[in-house]
């Protein structure tokens, strides 16, 4: 599967073939905060990662792993857990997101480049 870097939309149901062909009900997405886009079809978030700071000009305190469920609610299908999130000297100790606002700004970020078809 290709990485793609989405930076206008992607629809629900690109997700769930994406899912399909990978991971059965998952996706690993990478959101950059700063520049409101996000890869998409890695196999690990790490890989994703590197094709936004390659291609896309992306910086490692802006990205973050997450994994998006595309069959579930809204409420439920973003997932804080990846290895990538991991960053003590940009403040965040965990495989989550840790940080409420950061948070909030993903959250945002897929709700606004998902459309629900």
């Amino acid at each position: 599967m290709l990485i793609k870097i989405i930076r206008d939309s992607i629809t629900k149901g690109e997700l769930v073939n994406i899912a399909k062909e990978q991971f059965g009900d998952l996706v690993k997405v990478v959101v950059d905060v700063n520049q409101e886009i996000m890869a998409v079809g890695s196999e690990l978030h790490a890989d994703g990662e590197v094709a936004l700071t390659e291609q896309g000009g992306s910086r490692r305190e802006d990205t973050w792993g997450i994994n998006i469920y595309p069959e579930k609610d809204s409420e439920d299908w973003i997932e804080f857990d990846s290895v990538i999130n991991l960053k003590p000297s940009f403040g965040n100790r965990s495989r989550g997101v840790d940080n409420p606002v950061i948070q909030r700004k993903i959250r945002n970020i897929v709700e606004k480049l998902v459309l629900n078809r």
